[in-house]
């Protein structure tokens, strides 16, 4: 079987237990200036917090050929607010051809946020992207490839930083480097031949500098998909620039933690709460 089939159909396995609709488009944080419009659904506590609560941007995984938005979007998006923290799942566009699109839309995602922080009960200085898979390699983008904001443009959305203040990613696609990278997602994002400028552009590992933000990352040891050596490199070249990161080692559950359930899915949502609540 052709090896694009088997990503394909492992995807929809994955993910087509969880493809119920979801309520309307809260915004399309392009305002009508992108190709087509960007969704962002916006999900905060049902109990109003008494002061503004830490926020993540969610990237649903996908071999950015497709979106598993409801388990890793809308199901983190849950998972979130019973935490008392907002969740904005972010709808991005594939890349078709074009590789900056999805990270542009991670980033405007992330000034949107943050300059809607008060609309939403949001902590503008506690605002985080979390992604899986293909999601976690955007995620790992915005978090080393980020600005500051244009302190003079007319848009409040342009003149605020979209640097993430913290990143989760889960079970990560992190380098495209050959042999380590996950094959489809690379091809998905890249296409056939790519530039080395941008292999090292878009392998995160690569990137990181003395203003990345704090990162959590978890990867089952048992994962085929994408080797857990994604998210070491990336922790280990957090530790060689001093930068905060926890890298949780899980024993098992393959890509997709069990298809969303068990013991090592537990543990990393524990964990990464108590690590942002740490923060």
């Amino acid at each position: 079987m052709n090896p694009k089939t088997i990503i394909a159909a492992f995807l929809l396995l994955l993910c087509g237990a969880f493809l119920a609709a979801k309520e309307e488009t809260i915004a399309d944080i392009w305002d009508g200036a992108a190709d087509v419009p960007v969704p962002l659904y916006v999900r905060t506590p049902e109990t109003p917090c008494a002061k503004p609560t830490p926020a993540l941007v969610i990237c649903p995984g996908g071999g950015y050929a497709m979106r598993c938005i409801e388990p890793e979007g809308f199901g983190i998006a849950e998972w979130l607010n019973r935490n008392g923290i907002a969740g904005f799942v972010l709808e991005y566009r594939l890349p078709k051809g074009h590789k900056d699109v999805p990270l542009s839309d991670a980033q405007r995602a992330i000034a949107w946020v943050r300059s809607h922080a008060a609309e939403y009960g949001v902590d503008p200085e506690k605002i985080g992207i979390i992604g899986f898979s293909a999601g976690g390699h955007l995620a790992s983008s915005a978090a080393v490839h980020f600005g500051f904001g244009d302190f003079e443009a007319e848009n409040p959305i342009d003149a605020v930083s979209y640097r993430p203040d913290f990143a989760i990613l889960i079970y990560p696609v992190i380098t495209m480097q050959s042999g380590l990278t996950h094959p489809g997602t690379r091809h998905e994002l890249l296409g056939d031949s790519p530039s080395e400028a941008d292999i090292d552009f878009f392998s995160s590992e690569k990137q990181i500098t003395a203003q990345t933000p704090p990162v959590f990352l978890a990867h089952a040891q048992d994962d085929t998909v994408v080797p857990p050596e994604n998210s070491l490199m990336f922790a280990e070249r957090m530790k060689e620039l001093g930068r905060p990161c926890v890298y949780l080692r899980l024993e098992s559950g393959g890509h997709g933690l069990n298809g969303y359930r068990g013991e090592s899915w537990d543990r990393w949502q524990k964990e990464a709460i108590d690590w942002i609540k740490q923060l």
